[in-house]
């Protein structure tokens, strides 16, 4: 519900938001459930986040009683349904506000409500001060740890891969946007590369320039997608696809979990990426790798580390955009690229 009450120091962060969701009629403020719609619909959200002095950088400031008081909490100010026609209007709108004319889309994973993803978004969009316009493609999650809700949120997601693919070809022809990149987390990676191999196949039939497509990065945060299946994925995209970050933890047991639930076979983001096959097909397929695991601290969340540890990890990614430099530059050997980033984030 959004809050009219304004506090000295406060930040907001204004998210463009696509999803597959339906809206809800059971208490308006949640805007939208964890159900899903016919067809694609359209919000803006601005949240508030308070001063950095009052906060740890790196997690969301819930509330503890509604409506939560902007000087020590994430709240939303303003929330409004808008069609497909205003959303691409706001795009060209903010970009002429701001001059900001990359475009960054968070696709988010299992066990997240709207709530959850649209103020984990702006947490990162604030904390990372990327020089982006923030989207959101928000899929039907229940929000729930439940086995039946892991199997309903990945149905969901293959239920919400044409969506995505119409979002981003609809930013890529947008005049207003030089560039669009994808920030994609746990499940939600495999409604990104499932978006990502239709996009190819349409491409490959269409024969279009080379070179000439906005997607440029794809960031894959931890994601619950078996190793096999991502190989047939990529090599399907081909050479013309985006280029790819990965970032894995081998202590992430979400994976684990994941693991286990579908056969034992490896999820992504949990391998090892300097032990083979891995490490000779990443360095073929041009991948550039995260390696997580050694940022561990006592009690931190492997799952989610990539956005906890939001001043290495996220920092990274902030400079990378906005100086232009290649997410798919590859210097030196696997092993390498992966101390070097880990150094470089300290």
């Amino acid at each position: 519900m959004p809050v009219s009450q304004t506090a000295a120091g406060t930040s907001h962060v204004p998210i463009l938001v696509a999803t597959t969701r339906r809206r809800t009629d059971k208490n308006p403020g949640e805007m939208f459930s964890g159900e899903r719609a016919e067809a694609t619909s359209y919000a803006a959200v601005t949240v508030s986040i308070p001063p950095d002095s009052v906060r740890k950088i790196g997690e969301v400031q819930w509330p503890a009683t509604l409506p939560g008081d902007p000087s020590r909490n994430f709240v939303t100010v303003s929330a409004n349904y808008i069609d497909d026609k205003e959303f691409k209007a706001s795009i060209g709108r903010i970009a002429k506000q701001t001059g900001r004319r990359k475009v960054l889309v968070f696709v988010h994973g299992f066990n997240n409500r709207f709530d959850d993803a649209v103020y984990r978004f702006a947490q990162i969009v604030h904390d990372s001060k990327a020089p982006v316009i923030p989207v959101m493609f928000t899929w039907p999650s229940r929000g729930e740890v439940k086995l039946r809700s892991y199997t309903y949120d990945r149905e969901s997601a293959n239920y919400s891969r044409d969506a995505l693919e119409e979002l981003l070809d609809s930013l890529a022809r947008d005049p207003a946007v030089v560039e669009v990149n994808v920030l994609a987390h746990s499940m939600g990676n495999w409604v990104t590369l499932e978006a990502l191999r239709g996009r190819s196949i349409r491409a490959n039939r269409s024969a279009g320039r080379p070179g000439t497509d906005k997607l440029k990065n794809v960031m894959l945060v931890a994601p619950d997608v078996d190793v096999d299946v991502f190989r047939t994925q990529i090599q399907r995209m081909g050479a013309a696809r985006p280029r790819m970050a990965l970032f894995v933890s081998q202590d992430d047991t979400a994976l684990d979990l994941s693991r286990t639930i579908w056969g034992g076979v490896p999820r992504l983001g949990e391998i090892d990426p300097t032990a083979e096959p891995y490490r000779s097909e990443l360095e073929r397929d041009n991948i550039l790798v995260f390696d997580l695991t050694g940022l561990k601290t006592p009690g931190d969340n492997a799952h989610s580390r990539a956005f906890d540890d939001i001043t290495t990890v996220m920092g990274m990614i902030k400079q990378r955009l906005s100086e232009g430099q290649s997410l798919g530059d590859q210097r030196g050997s696997s092993t390498e690229r992966i101390e070097a980033s880990a150094m470089a984030a300290r």
